[in-house]
């Protein structure tokens, strides 16, 4: 519940602090609404992912996004401080991306992370757009995804092959308020075959709920909040481990063709197939990490045009 309103505070002042600085919420709808044809909004977001959650983004046809994720260790608590440089000498985990644009709003995707050497294969599909007259006030993408576990490790026991198989289905629902605010809500479904981590009682199947959002304050750069609730009883109660709600906060830079962000988080998985079935780290420990995500766009159609 602190996490939900902590969350909720950062939002709700950035939205007052974007209230001080331009006209009303709709005021880009109702500037934009002023010409003759309704026209999708563009660049809800900056990149199809912020820390935690993927945005309603796409990547247009016949293009290539590649993104490199870290996450180092602990910045404090038993292990972390100044005996791992804060955590930059360790790494809890590292996801290499690509997401290939097979339409305007249909990509397929493919995802290798260090966290349990996960394999993840999928799609997602941008099912509607924003429009600038409001005739359709949110943009809603959907995402579906399968996933592997090819190898043995210590958190979990293979006896059948399909074990090794998880799947995630996600509908993530944003909308540009204005030019500086974007937020998104986006509830999930994971099915892990084996229950993860490999306790008694765990569950296979776990809803939950994101929330995310960005600021703009400057031309290229931007404010980032992230945050997941998996709704499980076995999480709720079990103290041994502790599993806790992932959380971050981060900022956003656009430069050159690449979108980078530098971000704080309790989560030391990347992948949401990981993250919200085993995030055992608590903000109030020193159990948060500093990451970094980079994002470059490459272009197949013969002459480059910006993506976003």
């Amino acid at each position: 519940m602190k996490k939900i309103l902590f969350t909720a505070l950062l939002l709700t002042v950035g939205y007052g602090c974007l209230k001080a600085q331009t006209p009303s919420t709709d005021s880009l709808m109702n500037a934009l609404a002023s010409s003759e044809k309704s026209e999708p909004v563009l660049a809800t977001f900056k990149a199809t992912r912020l820390i935690l959650s993927e945005t309603s983004e796409t990547i247009k046809k016949n293009n290539l996004n590649f993104m490199v994720i870290h996450r180092f260790g602990d910045v404090a608590g038993t292990d972390g401080g100044g005996k791992t440089m804060w955590g930059l000498d360790n790494s809890s985990d590292i996801l290499i991306g690509f997401e290939y644009g097979l339409t305007n709003n249909l990509d397929i995707d493919f995802f290798r992370s260090k966290y349990e050497q996960l394999l993840e294969l999928g799609l997602k599909y941008n099912l509607l757009h924003q429009k600038t007259d409001n005739s359709m006030p949110f943009a809603l993408t959907v995402v579906g995804r399968t996933a592997l576990k090819p190898y043995s490790v210590a958190t979990n026991v293979y006896d059948d092959y399909t074990n090794r198989l998880n799947y995630f289905v996600q509908a993530i629902i944003a909308r540009k308020f204005s030019p500086r605010l974007s937020l998104q809500i986006a509830p999930s479904f994971l099915r892990n075959n084996l229950p993860f981590p490999y306790l008694a009682g765990n569950e296979q199947n776990i809803f939950s709920l994101s929330a995310a959002g960005r600021l703009k304050v400057t031309k290229r750069m931007g404010i980032v909040v992230d945050y997941a609730h998996p709704f499980s009883s076995f999480r709720k109660n079990n103290n041994s481990p502790g599993f806790y709600d992932p959380l971050g906060v981060g900022i956003e830079i656009e430069t050159g063709g690449h979108v980078f962000t530098l971000n704080l988080s309790n989560a030391q998985a990347i992948s949401p197939i990981n993250y919200l079935a085993d995030t055992e780290s608590n903000w109030s420990k020193g159990q948060y990490r500093i990451g970094f995500t980079i994002s470059r766009v490459f272009s197949f159609n013969g002459k480059h045009k910006s993506t976003y």
